[in-house]
């Protein structure tokens, strides 16, 4: 969809659940719900947390809803209360839980989906060493697909900003993924 009939789109819809109405809302949740949890799991690494947390988001995103100004893009609005939501749960559950195993099975042969999912398991092992900057950053550009931007808005940091830490985390995952093949 177009960027600026998006806007439009989620204007309206923030506008009609400002006024009460829960249609226009459950809307936003159809549009939005998948690329908030995903972005959670990749923050958090668990299913269930990334559930609860997508939860917490849309609530606390709804509570709030009267603090949007329409002059930022709601998706942007929304993921940065998502990866304030997914750091505060994870500073909530510090000492870290086992990753969630039920990565979907998709592949032609049980040997390629093996691999595959060992694969996941460390970049998703690498992803969790980052700290909650880098994290956000690798998240939000590689796997939310942000421009510099929008990462840049979300974050409430300079582009240079993260560009850096983004530089810094690729790095670091680089270390962690080569030291886990070695």
């Amino acid at each position: 969809m177009d960027k600026e009939l998006e806007r439009a789109r989620d204007g309206q819809l923030v506008l009609k659940g400002q006024r009460g109405d829960q249609a226009a809302l459950g809307e936003l949740v159809d549009i939005y719900h998948g690329t908030v949890y995903r972005m959670a799991f990749r923050m958090l690494g668990s299913s269930e947390d990334a559930a609860d947390v997508t939860q917490s988001t849309f609530l606390s995103a709804f509570e709030n809803l009267h603090a949007y100004r329409p002059e930022h893009k709601f998706f942007s609005w929304l993921y940065r209360i998502g990866v304030n939501e997914a750091l505060d749960y994870r500073r909530r559950r510090q000492g870290g839980e086992c990753l969630d195993e039920s990565l979907p099975d998709q592949g032609p042969g049980p040997e390629l989906v093996a691999r595959h999912g060992q694969l996941q398991e460390q970049i998703q092992a690498a992803l969790m060493q980052l700290n909650d900057e880098q994290r956000a950053v690798i998240v939000l550009r590689h796997y939310s697909e942000c421009s510099y931007g929008e990462i840049s808005e979300i974050l409430c940091v300079p582009e240079k900003t993260v560009k850096s830490r983004l530089f810094e985390a690729r790095r670091t995952l680089k270390g962690a993924l080569q030291g886990e093949a070695g």
